[in-house]
């Protein structure tokens, strides 16, 4: 350790590496990587009568090797007096004529394309360091000075960000092609880099090329896979970086608190094909003898689902599996997938290398799915958004073999923004002939796939199912007249699912939506048959604004408002909603909009049990009661929270949960409130309330 540099202006000084090779002696330092590994690419672009330049040789043993199989034609430079006189020494009698000369790479005196190859071993990693990588620059000048046409610039690098990005680019001004061989690690030694080697290969031609020509081959003989600039290669060698690392980690240790994962591209395109999951069970779990792997491919579609999609679903997964390494599988959009049997043959090779230390070599592993089926997904439209960024409308297949349609953004695939279920668009039409009430109808022709449209009976979210179970809170239930007035208001759109569910079934309603994303509201409209009338209005706006300015303007009471708008600063351990519509201030503005009555519906997705704490704390000391129901299998929680102004220090016990006759009530106004549809209300109220708690 005491021979590691202590700074990056250290490690590229001509002072350090002086210290570094006398304190060394005459052991060989094989700066990453050995004759052995490297002979492949090298062969491959260095012919053996080739005159070779080799710059910063050091004390490595590559050029001895090198000679003793034929290349007789080898001058090796290097900065360090000590070595220089080393190496001659070394080679005095068995190579007389491999030559050592102690010169400056950035400044050498040979003559113009002297050269047809020039070969450096961690030289310019070394020279990069500096901060604003002028020795690097003026090297690289050097060895194309001293290349002739046709020649090849060699190095064997580590291929840090900064030293890729100065070489390709300083090559590719000078119209040089630009060629990246990725090694592929085969030992398992636990000092060997964990970091992959580079090669970079870069050609000097007689005339410039007007077109870069970037290419990265994976191993030796890896067919080159075409880049189409200089940020994406650099992409390709974070991911290669990445993956190694990754391998390096896993085959050492095992860890049930991680969860690693890695992004697999199509060779040609370059495109996101698998995702790969790795879950460890605990160190004291039972794992029956031969369960040290398996392979778990979910179906299209159903990545997002909790079971797959979040950590604790995918934790379960594996002790269900019970293996003592699982990695599950994602299949990506926009890829083609012939059958189970293809995307294992695809897998086998690149799952293999994910296998837990110790396995034995020769132990079968098994590959897992749901009914053996890959799924079924289609693609309907994609876009970007100003505010959520890309975004993927998509219709799926789920395993009740219904096909549901989804809007996802693409910066969290994992979360589905909204969801409706696709039914039979004669169905649809035959419930507007029945319907008494004349609606206008505005043609949407994106909304439906062939022969289907979107539901608005069905709620495919079940935390939207409790908060129209939480109804029962206001007395719609409870009155006599269940025709009775509701004001709603809601901040979050999505697909507009649960705002026309209120508008077509519950009696009375009348819904605001406040939608900051004008986007969201245009992808509702054409793909989930979202339409507004007079008891349904939709607010393009900030809802902490909307909320702000109601509160502040006063006579406006509502008897609804509801929370479920999703954040996008992934950097804090809740989801849903941003923090700023949890804050003390705020919440009490949310109350005072409140009639005596009112309730407060708050969708609720937070991993972080500190600040869920934390959250629940505020919302009891703004309302007088707060009721809590956990969706199953699923992060979320919605919280109803009372106003409660009737309550007094003489009867200060909270009331009731909500009775079963009204949870009757409730569901019987839903249901006597589907005149002209296709069906009812796909809702049950009294099953819905059975886990509701005090919280």
């Amino acid at each position: 350790m005491s021979l590691l540099p202590r700074s990056a202006e250290e490690f590229s000084s001509a002072e350090y590496w002086e210290r570094f090779f006398k304190k060394r002696g005459e052991k060989s330092f094989e700066w990453y990587g050995d004759y052995n590994k490297l002979c492949g690419v090298l062969h491959k672009y260095i012919k053996l009568q080739d005159k070779v330049l080799v710059v910063g040789c050091g004390n490595s043993e590559l050029s001895e090797q090198m000679y003793d199989v034929g290349y007789k034609r080898l001058t090796n430079i290097d900065i360090s007096e000590t070595v220089v006189t080393h190496m001659n020494q070394r080679n005095a009698e068995r190579r007389p004529n491999l030559t050592f000369q102690q010169v400056d790479a950035t400044q050498t005196h040979y003559e113009d394309a002297l050269y047809q190859a020039c070969l450096d071993k961690g030289t310019l990693d070394a020279m990069a360091s500096e901060e604003d990588g002028a020795l690097a620059r003026r090297m690289l000048a050097e060895v194309a000075r001293v290349l002739c046409v046709g020649g090849r610039y060699l190095c064997v690098t580590l291929s840090q960000e900064r030293v890729v990005k100065l070489a390709v680019e300083h090559f590719v001004s000078l119209g040089w092609a630009v060629r990246f061989h990725c090694l592929q690690e085969a030992e398992n030694s636990e000092d060997s880099f964990a970091l992959p080697v580079f090669i970079l290969v870069c050609t000097k031609f007689r005339q410039p090329m007007p077109v870069p020509i970037l290419e990265m081959c994976l191993g030796e003989e890896g067919t080159p896979s075409r880049l189409a600039g200089v940020a994406e290669l650099l992409s390709a060698v974070r991911e290669l970086q990445s993956y190694s690392v990754l391998r390096k980690r896993l085959r050492t240790r095992t860890d049930a608190s991680s969860n690693p994962s890695l992004t697999l591209c199509h060779v040609k395109t370059g495109l996101p094909r698998y995702t790969l999951t790795v879950q460890d069970c605990a160190q004291n779990a039972r794992v029956p003898r031969g369960n040290d792997f398996g392979v778990f491919i979910v179906p299209q579609g159903k990545e997002s689902d909790w079971q797959y999609g979040s950590s604790e679903g995918r934790s379960q997964l594996a002790a269900s599996a019970n293996f003592k390494r699982l990695v599950i599988v994602a299949m990506h959009r926009d890829q083609l997938y012939t059958d189970m049997q293809a995307v294992q043959a695809e897998l086998s090779q690149m799952v293999m290398e994910l296998a837990p230390p110790g396995m034995p070599d020769n132990q079968q592993v098994p590959f897992l799915s749901v009914g053996g089926e890959l799924g079924w997904r289609e693609v309907i439209s994609r876009g970007v958004s100003e505010l959520s960024g890309d975004y993927c409308v998509e219709d799926v297949r789920g395993e009740d073999g219904q096909l549901y349609r989804r809007l996802v953004f693409l910066s969290n695939a994992g979360l589905v923004q909204s969801e409706g279920r696709l039914i039979s668009t004669e169905a649809a039409s035959d419930q507007r002939k029945k319907s008494k009430k004349k609606v206008k109808q505005t043609a949407l022709p994106a909304a439906s796939t062939g022969s289907l449209h979107v539901d608005s009976g069905f709620l495919c979210c079940a935390h939207h199912e409790v908060m129209i179970a939480g109804l029962t809170m206001l007395g719609v239930g409870a009155q006599q007249n269940i025709d009775c007035p509701v004001s709603v208001l809601m901040v979050g759109l999505g697909g507009g699912a649960l705002a026309q569910f209120l508008r077509d079934f519950v009696p009375g309603v009348t819904v605001e939506v406040v939608e900051l994303d004008p986007v969201v509201l245009e992808l509702a409209k054409g793909y989930f048959a979202f339409r507004s009338d007079d008891r349904l209005t939709v607010t393009l706006g900030d809802g902490l604004e909307r909320i702000n300015a109601l509160e502040k303007e006063g006579g406006c009471l509502l008897d609804v408002i509801m929370f479920d708008v999703d954040s996008k600063d992934s950097t804090v351990g809740m989801s849903c909603p941003p923090s700023a519509f949890v804050e003390t201030s705020f919440l009490e503005k949310v109350r005072n909009l409140l009639t005596p009555k009112g309730v407060f519906m708050l969708n609720l997705v937070c991993r972080d049990s500190v600040l869920r704490k934390t959250v629940l704390e505020r919302l009891r000391g703004t309302f007088s009661q707060m009721f809590s129901r956990k969706i199953a299998g699923e992060v979320n929680e919605v919280l109803l929270c009372c106003r409660g102004d009737g309550a007094t220090e003489e009867n200060s016990s909270p009331p009731p949960l909500p009775s079963a006759k009204a949870a009757k009530i409730l569901q019987a106004a839903l249901c006597n409130h589907t005149a002209g549809r296709a069906s009812g209300p796909h809702i049950d109220i009294i099953d819905l309330l059975k886990d509701l708690k005090i919280a």
